[in-house]
């Protein structure tokens, strides 16, 4: 099993003429993922390593039945994308694209509480089921099919996280990247949600890193409702404070988004933190062994 992505997922690419979406759709079609229709306004009628190009989403998922969408589109136009996708009836949206405007997210995110529908990212490198799906850009060779879950705000830490779990001989259910942004679609709890619910799911790692209290409200919830053994790791031990690090949310404010103090929470709450990636691999093999 998996969570988000799997064999059945029949994908949208919105941005599939640019060069990022072009790339990467040739990618997830070499990883095996159905990807069904590629959306760029005035250009419907071409199709992009053999996948049909149409005008609008909605003509994408009337003539392809498509249920997931990922966005490459420039920040932009990436609102709209997100806001057409859903009015189309697609199920789930990745959007790798960043920089969008924190106050749009706010309004996104709003709008979608009644929507059957889940936004992962902006500012998301995907997520990816080995050996079943991959939406978006993370590095397909690295996975290995297993039953070990990742949650991830940084994409780079996500594919060194994967990398050395995989090397340690172990596997993947599914990893997410949720995106490194203020606001985002989808948490970490909503993703220890759904892996609570996936049998073939055995422990999850979530990688966190400074600013904001998400990982701290994420261990708080393990504590209290999720009984699969967790794993951490957080990125950020030597940043300055006041300085936003590489993400738009990694920005600490007095002492709640510090490293050191979700490490804290997240040892008092029952994670096993490693001090680096690969020590991580070695706990949860420890663990599950």
């Amino acid at each position: 099993m998996s969570i988000l992505v799997d064999k059945n997922t029949r994908l949208v690419v919105q941005g599939i003429t640019g060069r990022d979406g072009s790339f990467h759709t040739g990618q997830m079609i070499k990883y095996g993922t159905s990807v069904v229709a590629g959306v760029t306004p005035g250009k419907g009628g071409m199709k992009v390593e053999g996948v049909p190009v149409f005008n609008s989403v909605d003509d994408a998922v009337k003539e392809t039945d498509a249920n997931t969408a990922v966005i490459f589109v420039p920040a932009k136009f990436a609102v709209s994308a997100i806001y057409e996708s859903i009015d189309a009836g697609v199920k789930l949206i990745v959007c790798i694209a960043e920089g969008l405007p924190t106050i749009e997210l706010v309004k996104i995110t709003a709008f979608l509480k009644d929507k059957d529908c889940r936004l992962v990212g902006p500012n998301s490198p995907g997520i990816v089921s080995a050996g079943e799906a991959k939406v978006g850009i993370l590095p397909g060779h690295i996975f290995k099919k297993g039953n070990v879950g990742v949650i991830s705000r940084s994409g780079t830490l996500t594919y060194e996280i994967v990398d050395h779990i995989t090397k340690a001989g172990l596997g993947q259910s599914t990893c997410i990247g949720i995106g490194g942004d203020p606001i985002i679609g989808t948490k970490f709890i909503d993703c220890l949600e759904l892996f609570a619910n996936d049998d073939d799911t055995e422990a999850v790692v979530v990688v966190g890193e400074i600013g904001g209290r998400d990982e701290q409200d994420t261990a708080e919830y393990v504590q209290k409702n999720f009984k699969k053994p967790v794993f951490g790791f957080i990125a950020g031990k030597t940043a300055p404070a006041d300085k936003r690090m590489g993400h738009a949310g990694a920005i600490i404010s007095g002492s709640s988004g510090t490293a050191a103090e979700k490490v804290r929470v997240f040892k008092e709450c029952g994670i096993k933190v490693g001090e680096t990636p690969a020590e991580v691999a070695l706990l949860v093999k420890k663990t599950l062994s």
